[in-house]
């Protein structure tokens, strides 16, 4: 196992805080998604670029990456008899477990969620009017800060997901000190977002537009899509002197057998923000657990925390992704789920990316953490460059590209 792949045992989180002028975030994004700024990070060199402006710098035959995941409306607002309001935040599904099950169920289901002015709710059923229908919330049991929570509704011939689309609001998130507004439904969404789940968006897809796409299609550039739900631990600052003392909240990804073998390739492969980087580093160790432990199965399938800096890492990206991709033979599937934790830091050794796109992201954040393992210190740099010269923060904000 290689030095540098060691997990990391002392992080000073205060060594990746900088100063963030309230001003710098952008509370709403611009008119045309593609307008805004890109910096473009390469060869240690930084350079301020427009996002329209995308596919001439990137070469044909590069491979784009993209989560294709889709916010739901997670906000729902009931009211009690006596006036006081409860708000729901829909956060993952509980019964049935899998997403498009749950969002797609015209019965009772069970949801993960969090509860604003809990203190209030004692229990009874709440009720809210979704046109014709009336949807009941009942409290089944609190775990700690989250609870779980059942919902039916009228008119089976509606669906849980139909139900949010009527009544639901956008979760946007909580630095944009602002109430949801009904544009945000549209804004706060990628272009090609399929599948319901995420409570957040991966914002670095927020900046493209068809038109950013058919010019990548014409240069060559090939695009391939998985999925990986961004819970609201996202927004979860590092509390912790020592950031390795931070708990990584879990994620749920799939990918299927056309991505895998996308990544045979000796093509150039950037990902479309922190959470696709994520997911295909993930899948990188997964491969590593297939090919080298006899047991494997996509049972209950996890990548934890740390896992990566223990595992065996001089296995190349062709024969982990082999590995995988045999397994699913074995176990005649096309697809898999599994949840991931993997927390990247500055010292980890990328083993799929060779470039990312993201948004400037808070001070003492496990994302920027992971601009840190990308850049270097150079992060720094980036973060200075982009504050000089009047970069737009955080979800809606502006964009940048880094190379490895």
């Amino acid at each position: 196992m290689s030095e540098n792949m060691r997990k990391p045992a002392h992080i000073p989180i205060e060594q990746y805080d900088y100063p963030l002028p309230d001003h710098r975030i952008a509370r709403y994004p611009l008119e045309n998604r593609d307008h805004s700024k890109l910096l473009l990070y390469r060869d240690g060199k930084i350079d301020e670029r427009c996002f329209s402006d995308v596919s001439g710098l990137l070469g044909t035959g590069d491979r784009l990456y993209f989560n294709s995941t889709r916010v739901v409306q997670a906000r729902l607002e009931f009211r009690k008899q006596t006036g006081a309001r409860i708000e729901i935040f829909i956060l993952e599904p509980f019964e049935p477990r899998d997403y498009q099950l749950a969002f797609s169920s015209s019965g009772p289901v069970e949801f993960v969620c969090l509860v604003g002015n809990a203190k209030k709710w004692k229990g009874e059923e709440l009720q809210l009017q979704v046109g014709e229908t009336v949807l009941t919330a009942v409290l089944i049991v609190r775990k700690e800060d989250k609870f779980i929570v059942r919902f039916r509704w009228t008119d089976t011939r509606i669906t849980f997901g139909t139900i949010l689309e009527q009544t639901g609001t956008t979760p946007i998130p909580p630095y944009l000190k602002r109430d949801a507004e009904k544009r945000d439904a549209e804004t706060y969404q990628t272009i090609y977002a399929q599948q319901d789940g995420s409570v957040a968006a991966p914002t670095a897809g927020l900046h493209f537009t068809n038109t950013v796409l058919e010019a990548l299609d014409r240069k060559g550039i090939q695009r391939h899509e998985l999925v990986l739900h961004v819970g609201a631990g996202t927004f979860i600052p590092v509390k912790e002197e020592n950031a390795t003392d931070h708990r990584m909240h879990a994620e749920l990804v799939t990918a299927d057998r056309s991505l895998l073998e996308s990544l045979l390739s000796g093509d150039r492969k950037i990902a479309v923000g922190t959470t696709t980087t994520r997911s295909l580093e993930s899948i990188y160790w997964l491969g590593v657990k297939a090919f080298s432990q006899p047991q494997f199965s996509f049972d209950n399938l996890a990548l934890d925390q740390w896992d990566a800096y223990t595992m065996e890492d001089d296995i190349s990206l062709e024969r982990a992704v082999r590995a995988l991709l045999t397994k699913m033979d074995g176990a005649g599937i096309a697809s898999f789920s599994f949840h991931t934790r993997l927390m990247i830091t500055p010292g980890y050794r990328f083993r799929v990316i060779e470039g990312l796109f993201t948004n400037f992201h808070q001070p003492k954040s496990t994302l920027l953490l992971l601009i840190a393992a990308v850049a270097g210190d150079d992060w720094r740099r980036i973060y200075d460059f982009a504050l000089e010269n009047e970069f737009r923060f955080l979800s809606y904000g502006d964009s940048s590209l880094l190379f490895l």
